[in-house]
């Protein structure tokens, strides 16, 4: 099987962001970007598909600015991906999720791809856009919040479950797909250091970016703000749950008012 798997980089999570001078996005500078935690299970269940089909191959593609995309690509690289493909972008563009599903789009039609991973959303964003978009482009059926991916050969398909807000749906999908994940089988794995050497010798194939047709103009963000500083935290110092509870009960009632 011939499995793509879309990677992005994002700030880490215990990042403390700004607003940059233009007021409509982030900072970037002194920003540490990783790969994006869903990004981490599509990886992951690529190789969990690749160690079980005897053949298969996985490529990671990643769309954005340097450093940080070749370091996500690499850390992907270390953790079993085959091959990687880097969709350059300038380091001043902030790509909507439309133009972003452009470009990996472009960057994955000339490879072999049977099956197309994406996690869900991104940490930055939370769009939740490029998996969707991305199968449109291909022309290809797509499928989101993609949970326990597997591979029957008997019936040469793709079964996995889908976790909504009404239920567990569970699902058959021939190839190709395109498949955003919420979790992998396991948990990510971790590089070994050797792996993670090795991986910085690894050629990375490039492609130039090439801007979205006018008609379809990228969307523009108009503000980006951080979330006024909460107030009003109490600490209740206990011995026992019971204690606790009792005193959690009693500031409720007499104190926020929220109980009669």
């Amino acid at each position: 099987m011939e499995i793509v798997v879309c990677v992005k980089p994002v700030p880490e999570p215990e990042t403390r962001l700004r607003a940059a001078a233009d007021g409509r996005t982030y900072d970037t500078e002194a920003v540490k970007f990783v790969l994006a935690g869903y990004d981490e299970s599509a990886v992951e269940q690529a190789l969990l598909l690749k160690e079980s089909i005897p053949g298969s191959k996985v490529h990671a593609v990643a769309f954005g600015p340097s450093p940080r995309t070749e370091e996500v690509l690499r850390a992907s690289l270390a953790l079993g991906c085959d091959q990687a493909t880097w969709v350059e972008a300038p380091s001043e563009l902030r790509p909507d999720p439309l133009a972003t599903a452009h470009a990996l789009a472009r960057a994955i039609r000339p490879l072999p791809h049977d099956l197309v991973l994406c996690g869900k959303q991104a940490g930055d964003d939370e769009s939740g856009l490029v998996a969707p978009a991305l199968g449109e482009l291909l022309g290809v059926p797509d499928f989101g919040f993609v949970v326990d991916l597997r591979w029957d050969a008997g019936s040469s398909r793709l079964t996995f479950r889908r976790e909504t807000e009404a239920g567990e749906e569970r699902w058959e999908a021939p190839l190709p797909v395109v498949v955003a994940m919420q979790q992998a089988w396991n948990d990510p794995r971790t590089a070994k250091l050797p792996a993670i050497l090795k991986s910085r010798k690894v050629p990375i194939a490039k492609v130039a970016w090439t801007p979205l047709p006018a008609e379809l103009g990228p969307t523009v963000p108009v503000r980006f703000e951080l979330p006024p500083p909460r107030t009003g935290a109490k600490i209740v110092e206990y011995k026992t749950p019971g204690e606790a509870a009792e005193k959690l009960v009693r500031i409720l009632r007499e104190e926020a008012k929220v109980f009669p």
